[in-house]
């Protein structure tokens, strides 16, 4: 699984990929997989109040990656609750965010991916 973000002929970057730009409105023609990059956390926080079947407290940050000299930002888990702004993080696949035996999709699992990544500071 890629953590896939696009580009458009303009050269703005976003996470996830969009049809459009969300900046200029030209169609995003090229992708780019940064799940091998390390970021910089931006900001984190712990929710103690979580959906039904994600873990509790889950720490989430969101953490900024360099693409050719863009930033492009992207919301996810942290793997521990040790982190800070400013730490370096890479991305680490799980195949389970959460418990798919837990919540609406319970009846229908397979209906949904529930793998994914996490921010694993460095």
């Amino acid at each position: 699984m890629t953590l896939e973000g696009g580009k458009c002929p303009n050269g703005h970057v976003s996470y996830p990929t969009h049809p459009r730009c969300p900046e200029c409105g030209e169609p995003q023609e090229e992708t780019f997989d940064f799940s091998d990059e390390r970021g910089e956390v931006v900001t984190w926080t712990t929710s103690t109040a979580t959906p039904p079947g994600v873990r509790q407290p889950n720490t989430l940050a969101i953490v900024e990656f360099d693409v050719d000299g863009d930033a492009v930002r992207a919301l996810g888990q942290v793997t521990t609750d040790d982190v800070e702004t400013g730490d370096e993080v890479e991305p680490v696949y799980v195949e389970e965010l959460r418990d798919p035996d837990v919540g609406l999709k319970r009846e229908n699992p397979e209906s949904q991916e529930w793998g994914g990544y996490r921010w694993d500071p460095v």
